[in-house]
């Protein structure tokens, strides 16, 4: 009996004591936390760094905050890469839910930099990144990522590249859409949405140049020769897949392979699995394809009234002022893309989709030079206009700006016509926009 009471008493020690001991080591990290973050944010982080190294060391998982303000000691203070790359881990492994998929993103950005991992590597921790989140990481990091992919299934499995492409751009759309929304209800009359207004259009602008730059990347095996087969191969398997048939009718379309017979296929498929908007206006283009164009213009009008958000009638108006160029009614076309305007102020797109029509209009719209030029300068309004509503066209809107202020009338041109520099200049032709004349 005394045997028994003596083991209890010992264990009950034991336990006692190690209890005490992960109390005190408790306290310890809370009280070498406290003293590294005070130090840190006075900027004394020479006497930070050695509270920082016994938590990184003692107290792993006590705060995400060791890692976040860890990262700037170790890369920038420091300069260390092999403590930077300590850093990364320990956080991915004692924290593995807070905000990872950017986390993985920087890592990997700075892997790279620092020469501290193969691209093999770094493409593993980018596809981490992006299966948690895409919109979360770096825009850069996105390019690398798709180039990865493409690289390694291009010519063995292509529907992958297409599905990640899909993907990615769908998650990027969402954003847009999202900051576009957040933009239409800010005014700028305070500070505090002045600076909403500047982060949103910050982080638009660098959306907005993922779709151009991955359109670069995946051009190169997103041709209608390959499409085509790949869908045929594909669509028994995929008929009633309305994700399937919404990118592979999407892409078709975006490529420009109307004619060919498996876009009819697909887009009346798509309307049969997945009646909508979005798969009756497609199908409205193969109405107007066949003859029936009341029977397209009908289908059309349908879709868009069956549409509840202003930002999804905006493009789909869009779309009917896409089809109205194609049949060569640039006028109508411009009264659509007006439409849309009107239901997203800030729709870049349909400001640059008008501009694009005046330029193509420059040679048929003047009976000389100067009058032919002048068209590119109402062109070149409506591309400033989309570069200035729409940051994350900013992009590709600059290059037309570029391009249209280049034909711009000249001095010399000018003054050969007659026309005083800096007076309003009423453009003739269908356009019938007045525009200053440049000064």
């Amino acid at each position: 009996m005394k045997k028994i009471t003596f083991l209890l008493a010992a264990v009950l020690l034991i336990t006692t004591v190690k209890t005490n001991a992960q109390e005190d080591a408790k306290r310890e990290c809370t009280i070498k936390y406290n003293l590294f973050n005070g130090d840190y944010q006075s900027k004394k982080y020479d006497d930070a760094f050695a509270n920082w190294m016994y938590l990184m060391d003692n107290c792993k998982d006590l705060s995400v905050n060791i890692y976040k303000k860890g990262a700037k000691l170790a890369q920038d203070v420091r300069k260390d890469p092999v403590l930077a790359k300590r850093v990364y881990e320990q956080r991915l492994q004692f924290f593995p839910k807070k905000n990872t998929a950017k986390v993985h993103s920087d890592y990997a950005t700075y892997l790279s930099k620092n020469k501290l991992a193969s691209a093999d590597e770094i493409f593993t921790i980018l596809e981490k990144g992006y299966n948690i989140d895409p919109t979360k990481m770096g825009v850069k990091n996105l390019y690398l990522y798709f180039q990865g992919v493409t690289d390694r299934n291009k010519d063995t499995n292509p529907q992958k590249v297409f599905d990640t492409y899909d993907d990615v751009l769908e998650n990027v759309n969402k954003k847009l859409e999202g900051y576009a929304v957040q933009l239409k209800k800010l005014s700028v009359d305070s500070v505090a949405n002045k600076k909403k207004i500047h982060a949103y259009s910050t982080n638009s602008r660098a959306l907005g140049t993922v779709e151009s730059g991955l359109d670069a990347i995946i051009s190169e095996i997103a041709t209608c020769e390959r499409l085509v087969p790949l869908y045929k191969r594909d669509f028994e398997a995929n008929k009633t897949n309305a994700v399937w048939l919404r990118r592979s009718v999407s892409r078709m379309f975006n490529k420009g392979c109307q004619d060919d017979p498996m876009y009819e296929t697909l887009a009346k498929a798509y309307a049969e699995a997945a009646p909508s908007p979005d798969s009756k206006s497609f199908y409205a283009g193969i109405l107007e394809k066949n003859g029936d164009a009341s029977g397209a213009a009908a289908m059309r009008q349908e879709a868009f009234d069956l549409e509840t958000d202003p930002l999804k009638k905006a493009k789909y108006k869009l779309k009917f002022a896409q089809a109205a160029k194609k049949r060569g009614q640039k006028s109508k076309a411009r009264s659509l893309a007006r439409e849309a305007i009107s239901y997203n102020p800030n729709s870049g797109k349909a400001y640059l989709f008008i501009a694009n029509l005046y330029a193509s209009s420059a040679n048929s719209c003047g009976n000389n030079e100067f009058e032919k030029r002048m068209v590119y300068v109402a062109a070149l309004k409506m591309a400033q206009r989309a570069a200035s509503v729409d940051p994350s066209i900013s992009g590709v809107a600059g290059r037309y700006i570029r391009s249209y202020k280049g034909n711009v009338p000249s001095k010399k041109v000018i003054f050969t016509a007659g026309v005083s520099p800096g007076s309003n200049y009423l453009i003739k032709c269908w356009i019938g926009e007045t525009a200053k004349v440049p000064n």
